[in-house]
């Protein structure tokens, strides 16, 4: 058990945040909820309640491993003394559990922008080359799902458009869980496929393009202002592969924003008022998203990710010939396992990008 009081040492000066600020700004934040004036501003008031909730969890989570690591740290000494092999055993498994709980933590502590607990819509669009790219959009599209599904996060399916022989041209997706749009906010951009291709009778390799754009889903409070005469509205027939989410009636909704050029679509609903009204609310998340970017463009003085659907501009290379490999070219974490990966297990790629610091 020489490790373990190393290991327990580690989980304390990992760092999740600032300890004394945060008790310091969760004190104020009480004050500032209990002024009987806190509803005179009811936008501001939901604010400091919001932030108040968000940090007062954060500083539970801290004392509730706290606690458990001192448990560990008792029973470890008890395994030691009783020379019971299963017994340190089973210690050695649970401070590499807490181990594990921390590294979540200090990752999650870094998911500190204003959106980052929101849900978040995930889209998906095929690049140039017909059905290759339109079956590599739909094998990002499941991957997606999968990483949702894995962490038992609630996904709702709200537009598809299949492609002419297989895959889909684009698609859209509501994930909704903890700190959702934090964790994937960095995979907006272009995704690189190489591989021998399915449809190709001559078995030869081809390189296919996909794009990701991930928005968070705005608090209502939030006001985006958007005119009428801003927005062309369409509506047209629902269409997709197959499945509950998909319907066959003319309620699907598109939306058009003239000044910004956005476009967003909902055919997930039978109702077309329904519809309309998801749409409109993807819509104004897709402004709000807009607006964060542009400002951490300003004080980062970065650009954002999004650029042509092609080469020059992915980043993230999936390789499945002539040799197996994944690999994030902005932070250059890379696994060979590329099964698992296209099967939901991107974590590690999430991990790599939360704790990357541009040079």
């Amino acid at each position: 058990m020489h490790s373990k009081r190393c290991v327990i040492i580690s989980l304390y000066c990992g760092g999740f945040f600032d300890w004394d600020n945060a008790l310091t700004r969760l004190d104020s934040l009480t004050q500032s909820s209990e002024d009987p004036h806190l509803w005179d501003d009811q936008a501001n008031a939901q604010k400091i309640l919001k932030e108040k909730t968000i940090l007062g969890d954060k500083i539970q989570a801290v004392r509730n491993l706290e606690t458990s690591v001192n448990d560990a740290e008792e029973l470890a000494d008890m395994a030691e003394e009783s020379a019971d092999d299963a017994f340190i055993a089973e210690c050695e498994s649970q401070i590499q559990s807490l181990l594990k709980q921390s590294d979540t933590m200090r990752l999650e502590a870094l998911l500190s922008g204003e959106a980052d607990p929101n849900p978040c819509f995930v889209e998906v669009h095929s690049g140039a080359g017909g059905t290759e790219a339109q079956d590599w959009a739909l094998m990002l599209y499941r991957m997606y799902t999968r990483w949702a599904e894995r962490r038992k996060f609630k996904v709702t399916y709200m537009e598809e458009s299949p492609g002419e022989e297989a895959g889909i041209k684009s698609a859209i997706i509501k994930i909704t869980g903890h700190m959702a749009y934090g964790w994937l906010k960095k995979e907006s951009g272009v995704h690189r496929l190489v591989r021998i291709s399915p449809f190709d009778s001559s078995a030869r390799r081809h390189t296919s393009f996909a794009s990701i754009w991930v928005y968070p889903e705005i608090d209502t409070d939030i006001d985006i202002v958007i005119e009428d005469k801003d927005l062309r509205i369409d509506t047209y027939r629902s269409s997709g592969a197959g499945g509950q989410h998909v319907n066959t009636t003319d309620s699907a909704v598109r939306i058009t924003h003239l000044p910004t050029g956005i476009v967003v679509q909902c055919q997930n609903e039978r109702s077309q008022h329904k519809n309309k009204a998801t749409a409109m609310k993807m819509l104004q998340s897709r402004i709000y998203e807009q607006e964060i970017r542009k400002r951490e463009e300003e004080t980062q003085k970065t650009n954002a990710i999004k650029g042509d659907n092609g080469w020059g501009n992915q980043i993230r290379s999936y390789v499945l010939h002539p040799y197996q490999m994944v690999k994030d070219l902005r932070t250059g974490y890379e696994t060979g396992n590329t099964g698992a990966v296209l099967d939901g297990a991107i974590d590690g790629f999430l991990e790599s990008c939360l704790s990357h610091i541009d040079d």
